[in-house]
């Protein structure tokens, strides 16, 4: 019997690292969805994809529910609605015109929504690396919703992360139990084009800043 320690790793070559940095560079935040509906198969894929990111003390405690009822995903467009008017209301008057124009959801047409939860209350991982940083099961579900959203851009789906929500409301909308931390709201269907500029960037609202001004020295 063959351990899976006692497997040879693969070997990433050049071909391979030149690839992924194009799936990094391509990946956008989508809100221009085709209405066409996925494969049979391919949520349940992205999802085992997704649970393959690392977390604190492999507590996995990232939850995902798909939203398919009709009145609720009304009830979450009726709470973005709500969120992004006060946003916009928000605006400095010298960017209000720009946020107006920007589309900051995929509500409607994206045929799939799936909302991440981080399970607060989780035994699995026995507390391992919480102590003094509860918020790491927190961030191990936004790990599993970046490793969700490069496999789907690997697979040529777009996704949509939707934060400009009430996460009470969003919770009590879906119904999920209350040590669930809300995370994201995910659009997720074919883009309607794509683009390797963060639609932001090319709508003037932002600039990619350099990774030099990133990167400090102690």
């Amino acid at each position: 019997m063959t351990r899976a320690s006692d497997a040879t790793a693969p070997a990433f070559d050049a071909t391979f690292r030149a690839a992924f940095h194009d799936l990094l560079v391509w990946r956008r935040d989508v809100r221009h969805f085709r209405p066409d509906p996925l494969p049979p198969g391919a949520l349940a894929s992205l999802v085992e994809e997704a649970c393959l990111a690392p977390s604190v003390g492999l507590s996995q405690p990232w939850r995902f529910v798909t939203v398919d009822d009709p009145a609720r995903r009304a009830a979450v467009r009726a709470n973005f609605e709500h969120c992004n008017a006060e946003a916009l209301a928000a605006q400095p008057v010298d960017r209000a015109a720009c946020y107006a124009r920007l589309k900051l959801a995929g509500l409607i047409e994206a045929p799939v929504h799936l909302a991440v939860f981080a399970d607060r209350s989780t035994d699995q991982g026995h507390g391992l690396g919480r102590r003094t940083m509860p918020e790491m099961i927190e961030y191990s579900a936004v790990l599993a919703v970046h490793t969700l959203w490069l496999a789907a851009r690997a697979d040529g789906i777009g996704l949509g992360w939707v934060s400009i929500l009430d996460p009470s409301r969003l919770a009590a909308t879906l119904d999920v139990p209350a040590d669930w931390a809300f995370i994201a709201y995910l659009c997720i269907g074919y883009a309607v084009d794509s683009d390797d500029v963060p639609a932001l960037e090319r709508a003037g609202w932002e600039h990619r800043r350099h990774p030099d001004l990133t990167l400090l020295t102690r």
